[in-house]
C-alpha cells in the first residue's frame, strides 16, 4: 500500500541530502487528509541542534493552526523519531504518529540515539554531562505562582 505522506516526507529528506541543506529526514503534519506544515533537518545549516524535521514541521503547523496543540493532525516522518523530536510529539498532543525507517537504520547511517536513551537512566551523578540538581528555598515558587495565576493556559 502506497501513502503519499510517508513518501513525501521522504522525498523530503532526500532533496535536503542533495541540496545539502541538512540531515537526511524529512517530516509533515496532516489535518483533514492534507498536509500543513513540512520539515526537514537543518541542524547543521541552522546551526542549532534542535533543528530536527520534526520540531520544524511542529513549529510551523502551530503557526499555521495559532495554537501550540496539535490535535486532530498526525505526522509522517521519514525515520523514527529521536527522544527531543518524540517529546515534542506528545507535548505538541499529535493525534498519531507514523515513521519509515526505523532508529536501528538511523543508527546504521550514524544518526544513533541509544547513548541519549542511556543517559536518561543513567543516575545524576554518572551521566556524561556532570548534572547536579542545586537546591534552594524559591525552586518551587514558579510553580506556586503558575498555580495561582488567573487565566493561565494548561498544557
Amino acid at each position: 500500500m502506497r501513502d503519499l505522506f510517508i513518501e513525501r516526507a521522504i522525498d523530503l529528506a532526500v532533496e535536503n541530502v542533495r541540496l545539502g541543506k541538512g540531515g537526511p529526514f524529512g517530516a509533515v503534519i496532516v489535518r483533514d487528509g492534507r498536509i500543513i506544515a513540512e520539515g526537514v533537518n537543518h541542524v547543521t545549516s541552522a546551526k542549532d541542534p534542535t533543528a530536527h524535521a520534526e520540531i520544524v514541521a511542529i513549529r510551523e503547523a502551530c503557526r499555521m493552526l495559532g495554537h501550540f496543540h496539535l490535535a486532530g493532525c498526525e505526522i509522517y516522518t521519514s525515520c523514527e523519531p529521536c527522544p527531543m523530536c518524540l517529546g515534542a510529539i506528545y507535548w505538541s498532543c499529535l493525534d498519531r504518529l507514523f515513521f519509515a525507517a526505523t532508529h536501528v537504520d538511523a543508527a546504521a547511517a550514524g544518526f544513533s540515539d541509544a547513548f541519549i536513551y542511556g543517559q536518561m537512566k543513567t543516575p545524576l551523578a554518572d551521566r556524561t554531562i556532570p548534572t547536579v540538581r542545586l537546591t534552594c528555598e524559591d525552586a518551587l515558587v514558579p510553580f506556586e505562582e503558575w498555580k495561582r495565576a488567573e487565566g493561565r493556559v494548561e498544557y
